[in-house]
Order: structure tokens, then sequence, then C-alpha cells
């Protein structure tokens, strides 16, 4: 039985302090996508969707509520870390930064809400 995993995602001030050291905003979303794709082809990964709550939080988000969410049903813990590691992996622009300066993520891991057997 797979994984249900919602990434939780936090925009941090970094983000809105953007233009700065050659880094865009759009960078950040370039790479945000990027990052998103490479999730969604990481084996084991069954990407099922995704939600953006940008247009009713206004500025960072250090804890819940969250800016965005991925919901993925995933095989394992370690592939869960691996996706995960792709904020500290995927780069921003052309300076070295990595996403992890601008977006946090916690994933939440559970099971798919289904009316057990003993019930």
């Amino acid at each position: 039985m797979p994984l249900r995993v919602l990434f939780c995602i936090g925009i941090n001030q970094n983000f809105f302090d953007l233009p700065r050291d050659g880094v865009t905003p759009a960078d950040v979303w370039q790479a945000f996508v990027s990052m998103t794709d490479q999730l969604k082809a990481l084996p084991g990964v069954g990407y099922l969707g995704d939600l953006d709550d940008d247009a009713h939080m206004v500025g960072p988000s250090e804890g819940w509520p969250w800016t965005c969410y991925l919901l993925a049903d995933v095989d394992t813990q370690e592939t869960v870390k691996a996706a995960c590691n792709l904020f500290r992996t995927t780069p921003v622009g052309e300076d070295g930064a990595k996403l992890w300066k601008f977006a946090k993520v916690e994933a939440r891991i559970g099971r798919a809400l289904t009316i057990r057997d003993d019930v």
C-alpha cells in the first residue's frame, strides 16, 4: 500500500525580497516548475494533484497555512526523502542558489482515507 504524502510548501521572505543578487521571482518560479517536474518523475511517485493558496495568503508562510500543497502516493519513506531533497538540489538562477533558499517543504505522511475492515 503506498504512502499518501502531502508536501506542504511555504514561500519565505527571501522570495519577497527579490530581485536580488541577480535572482528574480521568475527564476524561482522556473526552478519551482523544474522541481515539481522532477518530483513527478521520481520512480515510486504517483502524483495526484496540487493546491495553490497564494490568492488568499499574503507574505511568507513559516508554517500552517502553507502557500501550496502537492499530493502524491509514494512507495517508501526514502522516496519521500528524495522528493524533499529536490529543494536542496534544484538550482535557482545562475548564482548557485538552491530552491530551499526561497521555499521550505514539510512532508505529511499518512494513508488514503478508507473505511477499515474492523469498523
